[in-house]
């Protein structure tokens, strides 16, 4: 069964929900360019960090009814895939640097509704799915930033701010439809 949610928590659900499938086929597109140029390493990171997000987007179905997803799950899932697959394109450094930028923002969403549920309370078992979730992303955060290296190049660092910035367009977007 499914639990009464706020209108401000479905929003927020929905939100989450167009993330972890964008996010789902963003590993699936660096895969798809890593099978592409025979990198078994970066093929081993997407399917990995693939996995974790294939699952919090389980999680997070599992809160949300079908009727309250977004309706923008196709666009969602192209983004996604782009943003994986055109830093593949260039190397593991801006692969690496695009999950770190995408993992920042989504620390910072996460956190926000955590935030909420602390001070408002919501259903039993929500805080703690968003806490596990978070946990996850700070550690795909940290993994990958760690692996791109210091001081990007600018290229890439213009790259980064975009997608942050698209990141956070598409959650205003996400809360609506």
């Amino acid at each position: 069964m499914i639990p009464e949610l706020t209108l401000f928590l479905e929003r927020e659900l929905r939100s989450d929900h167009a993330g972890e499938t964008g996010a789902v086929f963003i590993y699936r597109g660096i895969a798809a360019v890593a099978r592409w140029r025979r990198d078994d390493e970066l093929l081993a990171f997407a399917h990995q960090h693939g996995q974790t997000e294939a699952e919090h987007l389980s999680l997070i179905e599992a809160w949300l009814p079908l009727r309250r997803r977004s309706l923008l799950l196709g666009p969602w899932r192209l983004a996604g895939w782009l943003t994986g697959a055109l830093p593949a394109l260039l190397g593991r450094r801006a692969v690496y640097g695009t999950v770190a930028s995408v993992e920042t923002f989504v620390d910072h969403h996460y956190q926000q509704q955590i935030d909420h549920l602390r001070e408002h309370g919501g259903p039993e078992g929500l805080l703690e799915l968003l806490v596990r979730c978070q946990a996850d992303e700070v550690h795909h955060r940290d993994e990958a930033a760690g692996l791109a290296g210091g001081d990007l190049p600018w290229g890439l660092r213009l790259w980064c701010g975009l997608v942050g910035t698209g990141s956070a367009a598409a959650v205003v977007v996400a809360r609506r439809m």
